[in-house]
């Protein structure tokens, strides 16, 4: 496995563009089999994710090819089978986006568990529950049936805002019979791409960007061309690079509308950063220091489901806590493993108490040396490499290919920001 190499405590500066939406680019890619018209799809990010989803695509006979490193082809004319690999399936917890789309386009499919990150128990019950509404059998053992002769709209209350399961829920209903609403759905910014290429195809959806969809089915969608958004996860975690490092940074197209609640948090715990058009600038040498609640009270950092703070930030949030002035409370309220990372940052000198599963005490600001840890998952990989990059002295960050999965050419980004990192290959 490779390993990262890092020599911390240099500011890092300079100008990024960021790489399509991760979380927006699996869907998109099981998307295309709702249509047998062949589909380019662009500024995908080259990561790992994403290949391991193409070759779940071409393993069930999807014709695909890989024009660049950020435009992807494909064609669904044949589905050979909807018998999904365990082998490929159990790699990335996306794959179950494909439940949806080969139910619709097949009226079946079987599937074991989806993969993924090791965070904590991962439901998919409001996937089966959105299907099941829409006229699926279902059927679980150690794996997944799925049958449908025909998908009919429904009305549809989601039990959770679940982004992959709002996400399947939508792609079987834009080719179900008549008119279906799916209430308490995701909006994040990744589902709001999705809804907008399938229209772009010939789907009819109405709301999109609330958590009430409505959409009348049609018999068969075309293709075409797509564009994939900036994610934000990566242009949140480079804010937060830059201002524990006290580093200036220019990020280009990086979707300001996306950011607002990203601003509101950071701001809390001292950073600033500013919109100027489209890109988004970080001051250098910034002066971190929480800002607390009315009265003088701990403030706290909380996630929830769009548009409020993302839980995906909330790893970057906790090493940006640890690096302010002041006290701050996380409260991890959707994954109950997310949190156990925090016992590295510790060894790296950071002052945390683990409340619990959910909840940890960050005090700042904890001067940071080096050591060696390890990437549980995506965010949590990202957010260890953060701390490496404003500590004192030499770190080693094991099982990075965690961190590839997410993150597109992480060492070259950070080396042309001036970042000292070297990848060892083993």
């Amino acid at each position: 496995m490779d390993r990262l190499l890092i020599e911390g405590g240099r500011p890092l500066s300079g100008t990024l563009v960021p790489s399509g939406n991760k979380n927006a680019a699996l869907p998109l890619l099981a998307a295309c089999v709702l249509t047998d018209e062949p589909v380019v799809l662009r500024n995908m990010p080259d990561i790992g994710d994403i290949r391991t989803m193409a070759e779940i695509l071409a393993d069930i006979g999807v014709e695909v090819e890989q024009l660049d490193p950020h435009t992807w082809r494909l064609e669904a004319g044949r589905v050979r089978t909807n018998e999904l690999s365990p082998d490929l399936f159990s790699r990335i917890r996306g794959s179950i986006t494909l439940a949806g789309p080969l139910l619709a386009r097949t009226g079946a499919v079987f599937m074991p568990p989806p993969g993924g990150d090791v965070i904590g128990r991962r439901r998919v019950d409001t996937h089966f529950l959105a299907l099941g509404a829409l006229g699926a059998e279902i059927h679980s053992d150690q794996a997944f049936s799925l049958r449908a002769d025909r998908l009919r709209g429904a009305d549809i209350l989601l039990d959770e805002a679940s982004v992959t399961g709002t996400e399947n829920a939508i792609m079987a209903a834009v080719l179900a019979e008549g008119s279906t609403t799916i209430r308490n759905a995701a909006c994040e910014p990744h589902v709001q791409d999705l809804c907008h290429m399938l229209c772009q195809f010939g789907a009819r959806i109405q709301g999109i960007g609330s958590n009430t969809l409505t959409i009348q089915g049609v018999d068969d969608l075309g293709g075409g061309e797509f564009s994939v958004g900036p994610d934000y996860m990566e242009i949140g975690s480079y804010i937060a690079l830059a201002a524990v490092t006290g580093g200036e940074l220019l990020i280009k197209g990086a979707a300001p509308k996306h950011l607002k609640m990203v601003s509101l948090v950071f701001d809390r715990l001292g950073v600033q950063f500013e919109f100027r058009g489209e890109d988004v600038f970080v001051p250098a040498e910034q002066s971190l220091v929480v800002t607390p609640d009315v009265g003088g009270a701990v403030p706290t950092v909380k996630d929830a489901p769009w548009p409020a703070f993302p839980a995906d930030l909330m790893s970057i949030a906790i090493v940006l806590a640890s690096q302010a002035q002041g006290t701050v409370l996380v409260h991890e309220k959707m994954f109950e493993s997310r949190l156990y990372f925090v016992d590295q940052l510790i060894a790296m000198g950071a002052r945390i108490i683990l409340c619990d599963p959910h909840r940890c005490v960050v005090q700042g600001p904890s001067p940071l040396h080096g050591e060696e840890v390890s990437s549980p998952d995506i965010r949590a990989g990202m957010a260890l490499l953060i701390a490496a990059l404003c500590a004192d002295g030499q770190s080693l960050i094991r099982n990075i290919q965690q961190i590839d999965r997410g993150y597109e050419r992480i060492e070259d980004k950070l080396i042309s920001l001036g970042a000292r990192v070297k990848r060892i290959s083993s």
